[in-house]
């Protein structure tokens, strides 16, 4: 069974903001990128007609409940 574009999003918004924090905290990143101007860079072209600020934010905000808990 193969993934769906859009859960190949999800997986892919998920890794992004898990490579986004782990720089944010080694202060690797550029001044002023949003964890948004991240995301919309590492997602593949062949998949980014699923991709929306609504999913990166649903996908944040399930992350983050998840781990908190």
């Amino acid at each position: 069974m193969s993934l769906t574009n859009k859960e190949k999003m999800v997986a892919l918004i998920s890794n992004g903001i898990a490579v986004f924090s782990l720089l944010q905290e080694r202060g690797d990143l550029p001044k002023n990128t949003t964890m948004y101007d991240f995301v919309l860079k590492v997602i593949p072209e062949d998949v980014k007609s699923e991709l929306s600020i609504e999913l990166i934010d649903e996908v944040f905000q399930y992350v983050s409940t998840a781990h908190s808990s």
